[in-house]
């Protein structure tokens, strides 16, 4: 039975990894589902109540800066006995945007988003609460997988500049492929951090693994898409490096509900402790991040 003293947030909940680690953090107690859309929102947490357990939903576009904070302060207003927060939505865009402030719209929905929203939390998070960031290994140029691939890793130059959609050169030609990994960086300097910083929480990162079939591909052509979920994914926990949202979600879950003090650690597809880039385990660099996203965000209207 879902145990009523305990609460967990996740964004991103409607769909791929999101989705099924809804449903297994329903198992341990009542989930709070953030997402842009309300229906596909209202879906899984019919789905939760369904299976005996509680939900509820709140609307939040993480690329929106006051949607975020509106999100964060409704979460705050529940009261709940917050356990754990997963930060997973993100979006691995095939072309360029903007939101609303004219930052790029991956950069911006990626780090900035979650960034706000966690920071937004955290003063009204009980001691040792775990925090999550769902991270991705593009982001070092020393993995092979990534690089075959075509990716080059992270190309960060600073946080103002990536608002901009202006990378490092010498990067990826994926379309998308240097925003999507600069800013899964961030979130990882994002987490090494706000570990040092707020010993109180915990802040870990998961690097789920490479998943064909779920949402992240959705700019991709019908039939890959189609080969991806029905043909690739069922085997995939059995690739290293690879995995399916079912797997993911059971990885999640188990490192979200931990109760060890761990706190810092960046884990991999199978929840063992793994390493990113050089340069992401540089205390100056991601400290850097964290002080470069906090002046970006001092020059966006209140």
């Amino acid at each position: 039975m879902p145990d009523k003293d305990k609460a967990y947030v996740i964004t991103g909940p409607t769909s791929g990894f999101g989705r099924r680690t809804a449903l297994e953090l329903a198992r341990h107690g009542t989930v709070v589902l953030v997402g842009r859309d309300a229906a596909k929102l209202d879906d899984v947490r019919a789905r939760i109540e369904g299976r005996g357990g509680e939900a509820l939903a709140v609307v939040c576009d993480l690329s929106d800066l006051r949607s975020v904070r509106r999100a964060a302060a409704r979460i705050i207003e529940l009261g709940l006995p917050i356990t754990g927060v997963l930060n997973n939505a993100g979006i691995f865009p095939r072309r360029p945007g903007t939101n609303g402030l004219g930052w790029d719209t991956a950069y911006a929905t990626n780090h900035i988003g979650p960034f706000v929203f966690t920071e937004t939390l955290m003063p009204h998070l009980e001691d040792g609460t775990q925090v999550v960031f769902i991270v991705s290994a593009v982001e070092d140029p020393e993995r092979k997988p990534a690089t075959m691939s075509g990716f080059r890793g992270a190309r960060y130059v600073s946080a103002e500049a990536s608002a901009r959609g202006e990378w490092r050169p010498g990067g990826s030609k994926l379309p998308g492929g240097d925003a999507y990994a600069t800013s899964k960086q961030c979130n990882l300097a994002t987490v090494l951090a706000f570990a040092r910083e707020t010993p109180r929480l915990r802040f870990n990162a998961i690097e789920p693994g490479f998943a064909p079939g779920t949402n992240l591909g959705r700019d991709a052509g019908l039939f890959l898409r189609l080969l991806s979920k029905y043909v690739l994914s069922p085997p995939a926990p059995l690739i290293k490096y690879w995995t399916n949202p079912g797997a993911a979600a059971r990885v999640i879950t188990r490192v979200l509900t931990d109760e060890s003090d761990a706190t810092g650690v960046y884990y991999d597809e199978k929840g063992r402790p793994m390493r990113g880039s050089t340069q992401v385990h540089d205390p100056e660099f991601s400290a850097r991040v964290v002080a470069e996203t906090r002046a970006l965000l001092g020059t966006a209207p209140a």
